[in-house]
């Protein structure tokens, strides 16, 4: 038995408990896929599928805890310790519906043919429980090689599945490697039914290379592929700017930051990113952060290069939020290491960390003093008045200009009050 090096220990011995008892019983049971394509990179593996000759009924057989996850094509998940292992039968499939998934599939017990249905040949290497790897279409070569093939003919691969087209750019792109010129070609020829694909899935696999180190490869060999042109909603990734190798600049950790940069470098105004991300099925959190980021970015152009940048960027941490302010700080910082960020008053990004870092309060609710205390004090029944001065007074605390004391507060908005009468 070999140990895993990639793996958690836990999830491993797990994983070897699965394939273990799959063998006691007289059925064949291999790792398959990406966890091994990933222990053979020496790239952390997070978790582990399983092949085997065992029907479906026999696998719910074998294990007491299973879910029925996708039987229908061969798939059970079984619960082990405090792992959940998918267990998939040997299977070749039938014709595919729309480009997306197998209208049937059948059940076999050879190894080779399950592993031929696959999409890549990195992808379609199996290892034992002693560590033997079983490779028909030479994956650990094109790992070598650092290339990204299609197992067999790419067109049929890709006109199976068309998100397979997506799915070979981002290996690309996350992995550092070319992709095989008969693959390449395949795609470019099947580009067209990308639009078969729901946005979501096209999403995901977008979101999975912009979280890779390099994403700048994989949007160019997006670009050269056209894509995103053939999308079910189509992305403006219409140029290719001199400054979008930047993007990788941005941390794989500020996903947000990198979204908000590609979609300024595709043109993009605020509310057309929003109606762009709300068409790709974005999450509504994560739409809002990026939305937020482009927004503080043209109120910050909206400035122009006064005397009152402190005070311009203080409101516009008001307005947006701390977060949304020092993320567009940091994609102002990549454009200008790249010369790209005439458009914004250079003293904003100089001097908008510290300036941020000294505000007093950072949003409404920090403030000493509410809308309650002014009906209180002035005596005044609710209307506009009362939040202009709030925002007024919110300003001049956020920048030091007046403590934050109620009582102090108070004072200055019966000043105010008074002085509009």
């Amino acid at each position: 038995m070999v140990r895993w090096k990639q793996a958690d220990a836990a999830m491993a011995r797990q994983g070897e408990e699965v394939v273990s008892r799959l063998l006691e019983h007289g059925y064949e049971a291999y790792w398959v896929g990406g966890c091994v394509r990933d222990e053979l990179m020496g790239r952390p593996v997070d978790d582990m599928d399983i092949t085997t000759s065992a029907l479906p009924e026999e696998v719910q057989t074998v294990f007491e805890r299973t879910v029925p996850t996708g039987i229908q094509h061969g798939t059970v998940t079984v619960l082990s310790g405090n792992y959940a292992f998918e267990v998939t039968t040997y299977r070749v499939e039938g014709a595919y519906e729309k480009h997306r998934r197998p209208a049937e599939v059948a059940f076999v017990r050879d190894l080779k043919e399950d592993l031929k249905r696959r999409d890549f040949t990195i992808n379609a290497i199996a290892r034992d429980l002693d560590g033997n790897v079983v490779d028909p279409f030479h994956g650990k070569e094109d790992l070598n090689r650092r290339v990204i093939r299609c197992v067999g003919d790419a067109k049929t691969r890709f006109q199976e599945d068309a998100l397979r087209m997506v799915r070979c750019i981002r290996f690309a792109s996350v992995f550092g490697f070319g992709i095989a010129y008969r693959t390449w070609r395949g795609l470019f020829e099947e580009r067209e039914n990308i639009r078969h694909v729901a946005m979501e899935r096209f999403r995901v696999e977008l979101e999975k290379m912009m979280a890779g180190s390099k994403p700048s490869r994989g949007l160019g060999l997006l670009y050269r592929s056209k894509l995103p042109a053939y999308a079910k909603a189509p992305f403006p990734h219409a140029s290719e700017p001199g400054w979008i190798g930047l993007i990788d600049e941005i941390p794989p950790g500020r996903v947000t930051v990198r979204w908000a940069f590609l979609l300024l470098a595709c043109g993009l105004s605020a509310d057309e990113a929003n109606a762009h991300l709300r068409d790709w099925t974005f999450p509504n959190a994560m739409r809002e952060q990026i939305v937020g980021i482009l927004n503080v970015g043209e109120a910050v152009k909206a400035i122009g290069d006064t005397l009152e940048l402190r005070l311009g960027w203080i409101r516009i941490v008001l307005r947006f939020g701390r977060e949304s302010s020092e993320a567009w700080l940091q994609l102002a910082d990549t454009l200008s290491s790249g010369g790209a960020a005439n458009d914004y008053p250079i003293g904003v990004i100089q001097n908008g960390r510290t300036w941020t870092e000294e505000m007093a309060v950072y949003r409404m609710s920090e403030l000493a003093v509410t809308g309650k205390d002014l009906l209180a004090a002035s005596g005044r029944k609710g209307g506009p008045w009362m939040g202009e001065i709030l925002n007024d007074l919110l300003l001049r605390v956020a920048s030091r200009a007046l403590p934050n004391d109620k009582n102090r507060l108070i004072e200055e908005a019966k000043q105010v009050i008074s002085t509009d009468e």
